[in-house]
This record gives C-alpha cells, structure tokens and sequence, in this order.
C-alpha cells in the first residue's frame, strides 16, 4: 500500500532551528542496520528541528539524506528546508496503536547562506 505523501508548505515568517546533530536513521537498531532510500541507497540521518510559526513552536523530527545535509550543521543554528513532506503513518505493536506523522525532506540549508 502506497504511503500518503503531503506536501507540507511553510509561511515565509516560519523559523526553523537545528535542535539536535544529524545521526544515521536505524532500520535496524539491533542489528545495526542503518535505513537507506530506497532509490538511491544514500544512506538517511534524521534530525530534530524547532519550527517557529505564529507564536508557537513544534519539535518535529526530520529524515534527509546524507546529502541533504549542511556542512557545519549545529544545534541552535537557524535552516531552511528544501521539499518537506508529511507521511502519516498507524501500526500495531504488542496491540497496541501507535500512530504520527514522518516527516521527510530533500536537503536542509543554513539560513542566510548564499543562494
């Protein structure tokens, strides 16, 4: 079954900050088996990001690949994303339901580098 992918669209004034480094997204965590994408066997890091919005903000937690990945990426630094999408997503362990949302993006770029 194909997975909904949604586009997600920030507003311009939206901030995000780097909340936590990069580390390598576990298929595997027993086995150390690190998760790759699918089409380009690239391996993928996930991340904790702060989205700034309105007078609110939301912790969210980012999947990119390796090579979506900034060079002196550090937590506190401000970024921007590049084609994030939202995968909802439901499973049932030890019964019971678990469900969220996954959130998966293209590349992250530090705020205010050069175009």
């Amino acid at each position: 079954m194909a997975m909904t992918r949604i586009r997600v669209g920030l507003l311009p004034s939206t901030q995000l900050i780097a909340g936590t480094p990069p580390m390598p997204k576990m298929k595997d965590p027993e086995a150390g088996v690190v998760a790759v994408d699918r089409d380009t066997q690239e391996t993928l890091y996930t991340l904790t990001v702060f989205l700034m919005e309105e007078g609110r903000a939301e912790q969210m937690k980012i999947t990119l690949p390796e090579s979506g990945l900034p060079k002196g990426l550090q937590p506190g630094t401000p970024v921007q994303v590049t084609d994030l999408f939202a995968t909802p997503w439901a499973r049932i362990f030890n019964g019971q339901l678990s469900e969220g949302v996954a959130y998966r993006a293209a590349k992250l770029e530090l705020a205010g580098a050069a175009k």
